[in-house]
């Protein structure tokens, strides 16, 4: 069965990507078509990149990057869900991204974005970096407003069209992390 993780790109305390990345698990569990994990930075004790040796060696040293690449490539795609900040992604995103190589190469990702404006240049920004990545970032994306799908800025609660919207990104997913699979065995 395709696997799909969903990562949990904010470790902010009171993020508000908690809500939304279990909005998006809660959503994928009722689909037959793949198994979906979330998958939450604060459970990787991650520090700044911390190999000596580039990501693209593949020759991790330190437990915490074998762990999480251990993690990474038990999945098949990818679901991100990221805040905005500062018109791109959050570090802690990144620097998980950036510990790694041949784990996300030939994999699906979509995303899930959150922000003033809906998050959309963190997605910019993602876009640039799952191509150097080798990954098959899908077009749909579901940008959430921090003025209309959360009260208070602070209370998710999703328009319902987001998740018909949600609905593209995982379908797109999944036929794209099937699709590539062959590419993964080779």
């Amino acid at each position: 069965m395709t696997r799909i993780g969903i990562i949990l790109g904010s470790t902010r305390p009171g993020r508000n990507g908690e809500a939304v990345a279990r909005w998006v698990q809660e959503i994928a569990a009722r689909r037959t078509d793949a198994e979906f994990e979330l998958v939450d930075l604060l459970d990787y004790k991650l520090p700044h990149l911390d190999e000596v040796m580039p990501p693209s060696l593949g020759q991790y040293a330190q437990p915490h990057t074998l762990e999480w690449a251990a993690k990474i490539d038990s999945f098949d795609g990818f679901v991100m869900v990221t805040p905005e900040y500062n018109h791109s992604t959050s570090g802690a995103l990144k620097n998980a991204i950036d510990f790694l190589y041949a784990e996300w190469n030939n994999k699906a990702v979509g995303f899930v974005s959150y922000g003033s404006v809906g998050g959309t240049r963190a997605v910019e920004h993602l876009r640039l970096i799952s191509a150097e990545l080798q990954m098959a970032d899908v077009r749909a994306q579901v940008a959430l407003s921090l003025f209309t799908d959360f009260e208070n800025f602070s209370v998710f609660k999703p328009g319902p069209h987001q998740a018909d919207s949600l609905n593209t990104v995982l379908d797109q997913v999944v036929t794209w992390s099937k699709a590539l699979a062959p590419l993964r065995a080779a």
